[in-house]
Order: C-alpha cells, then structure tokens, then sequence
C-alpha cells in the first residue's frame, strides 16, 4: 500500500470527478507524490465488490471462435465510519466533513484489469487484458468488457468454468488539512492526502459446449498406385459426440492427382459410439508422385431437432505408390515372335 498526496483548493465532487476521468493517476504504482501527514477524522470500513456476467449466450459449438461480452458490477457498500479524531473547532468540522465526503469514496473500483484464464486446454483464450477506467458503488460498465475464445474442435459437450481475474485500485484512507478558517471564502490553504491499496478478486464464469454429434476416422485403408483406376479406399467413421446422426452421408473433396465419379458413400443411422466402414473408388494421375497424401472427407447427416449439418472436415491418409510394371507390351512382342515362330516351321514343313 502506497500512500499518494494531492493539494488542491476545489471541492471534494470535482476531486472525485478527476479520479473518475484519470483513475491512473489517482491510483498509480509509480508515479505519486511522496507521503505527507495530515489530520485523519474518520476511518470508513468498506470496500468495492465486483461481480461479472456475460451479456448474450454462454452456450457455444465445437470449433467455434467466439467474442465474450463480460459486464461488470459494483455491488460495494460502506459499512460504517468510525470517528479518529474529534473536531472541536469550527474550521476542524469543515475538514471532518470534507474528508467524510471524500471517504465515500472507498467503495469505487479504480483501473480495473481483467485477465480471463481457461482451466482447460479445450477453450483457448485468445485476446488480451482488458481494462475499464472506474466503477463506483452501484453502477454497471458501460462498455463490456471483449475476450476471444476457441474451442477445441472435439470438446466434449458440458459445462467449462472460466476464470475472471480482476485487479483494481480503490481509496483506503484519506486526509485533510488547512491553514485557517476566512469567514469569507472558507478553508484557506486546503490540503488533502489520499491512500490507494491493490485488491484482488475472481469471478468464475460458465461456458457451455453443445451436445451434437461428432465424427472421427478411426481406420482407412487407403493404398494405392500412380494410374490406377478405380482404386479403392475404405474408411471407418465413430461418432463421437453425444447425440446420434441420422441419414449420414461421407462425402470426398479430392483434387490432383486424384480424381472420383464415386465421391460418396451412404452411412445411415450412426449412435454415439457407433462406427462403420464405407468404399469410394478413387483414380491416380499416372503422373502422381509417390509419396503419403491426404484426402479431405466430411459427414453431411440429419440431427435430433431435423436440422441438416455438416460436419468438420476430416483428413482421409492416403498412400501412393509407383506405378506397377505393365506386361502388356512385352506380352504382345512375345505373341508376335511365337506367331511368327509358327509361320516360319509352317512354310519349312511345307516346303519339305
């Protein structure tokens, strides 16, 4: 705790108003004026109490990369004074009044930061702090505060508890003091100090993951050659999710060197659980390179409220091999000599 000086002549509304429109300044780390003793008339017991809501839906999808709109609320209160030093002179209850205005402020909230944290791998958080300048007693942000998450493309539908933590400066003390009383204008050379303490609190806040259903491959057998036609590959599909898929169809998204008029295979009714094998009929390119490709296939398929999805895409392995030697020419040139063979013992017999 730090304790932070400011002299100032105006009255105790617009010092409020300058911490509100600057709370940096008002509650610095590291820029403050070295502390000066004044007189302290009251000691007030209370302190902010922030609490955090998201505005909109906590409810998401897997593989969703969605904004969090996090509204803040300062649900502080005084909870009393307690009387320090007793003001028997005039100008002593115009100071212990002045100070009594300004202890009120105890309870705003000054330079909030908020961190979100995830206690999970499966929601990413990928924004930043966020900040809000002050929140006095009994207001709400006026703008929300914005974090981006992702969430992992297999999460298991539930509930994921979000962690909030908020970091702020609030008054704890203050101080005043002055020269003398002039009937006229009132407090001359009026002095106050002001004491700022860092506090801490977390709010923990509730993300839902969907049940849908959710697919995976779980085998392929997928070996093929540079020119083959008509090749074929077989891969098995699990539903993984929680809720079944009805008339599930596989679906390919081949490009060079593949090619496909059989680009889909018919699934049907697939439980959590579940898994089944189906075939496309693939064609290599001649040309293809051998090495390990991958073939993009989804699951287009009907859910529980009627609603036709589609699902994330999925990577099929895919293997291609050298082109097998063809024995077609040697074949024929081997055809040629034995018929040839056979024409020349022909007309020698003949001749004979």
């Amino acid at each position: 705790m730090k304790k932070i000086v400011y002299f100032s002549q105006i009255t105790a509304l617009m010092f409020i108003a300058l911490a509100l429109v600057n709370p940096v300044l008002a509650g610095a780390q590291d820029n403050y004026i070295p502390s000066v003793s004044l007189d302290n008339y009251w000691t007030a017991f209370g302190s902010p109490q922030l609490d955090a809501s998201l505005a909109g839906t906590n409810e998401f999808e897997r593989g969703d990369t969605v904004d969090l709109y996090v509204e803040l609320a300062n649900y502080g209160r005084i909870m009393g004074f307690e009387a320090d030093k007793k003001a028997d002179t005039k100008m002593e209850q115009m100071l212990a009044d002045r100070e009594l205005d300004y202890e009120r402020e105890r309870t705003t909230a000054l330079g909030i930061t908020g961190t979100l944290r995830s206690a999970t791998d499966l929601i990413e958080v990928k924004s930043g702090d966020q900040v809000i300048e002050a929140l006095r007693s009994g207001d709400k942000s006026k703008d929300p505060m914005r974090f981006t998450i992702k969430v992992a493309s297999h999460a298991p539908a539930g509930e994921y508890p979000m962690e909030l933590h908020l970091t702020y400066d609030f008054q704890y003390n203050a101080e005043v003091d002055a020269d003398e009383l002039d009937p006229e204008i009132g407090l001359r050379g009026f002095q106050s100090s002001y004491w700022y303490q860092r506090a801490n609190e977390t709010v923990t806040i509730p993300v839902l993951i969907k049940k849908e259903s959710d697919f995976e491959i779980t085998g392929a057998n997928a070996d093929l050659n540079a020119g083959e036609k008509d090749g074929i590959i077989e891969v098995t599909y699990k539903n993984v999710g929680e809720e079944a898929a009805d008339d599930a169809i596989a679906r390919l998204s081949v490009f060079k060197p593949f090619s496909s008029t059989d680009d889909q295979a018919y699934i049907g009714s697939l439980a959590p659980g579940e898994e089944r094998t189906v075939k496309f009929k693939i064609d290599v390119d001649s040309d293809a390179t051998a090495k390990p490709y991958s073939i993009n296939s989804e699951i287009k398929y009907t859910d529980l409220r009627g609603d036709t999805v589609i699902s994330q895409s999925m990577k099929i392995p895919v293997t291609v091999n050298p082109a097998g030697r063809s024995y077609t020419l040697p074949g024929i040139v081997v055809l040629v000599l034995l018929v040839a063979g056979a024409a020349y013992l022909y007309r020698r017999r003949k001749k004979a």
